[in-house]
């Protein structure tokens, strides 16, 4: 059995929604949130990346324009 989010089954349990929906619908909604983590994690990742790609190109450019002055 996949983790759900007590609130929002609470939530759905106090709305009407029936026991199976309510379980059903909370725990689809913990694992776009446990997606939701991911795609920051990754994106952390990739703002390092672009970061020293960044400064890389910039000393490359940097010694390259003073060697041709």
């Amino acid at each position: 059995m996949s983790t759900m989010i007590s609130e929002v089954y609470d939530a759905l349990k106090e709305a009407g929604a029936g026991e199976e929906k309510a379980r059903a619908a909370a725990e689809a909604i913990a694992g776009y949130e446990n997606r939701f983590t991911k795609i920051d994690q990754d994106r952390a990742v990739i703002k390092w990346m672009i970061g020293f790609n960044l400064a890389f190109t910039s000393v490359i450019l940097i010694n390259n324009l003073r060697g041709a002055i």
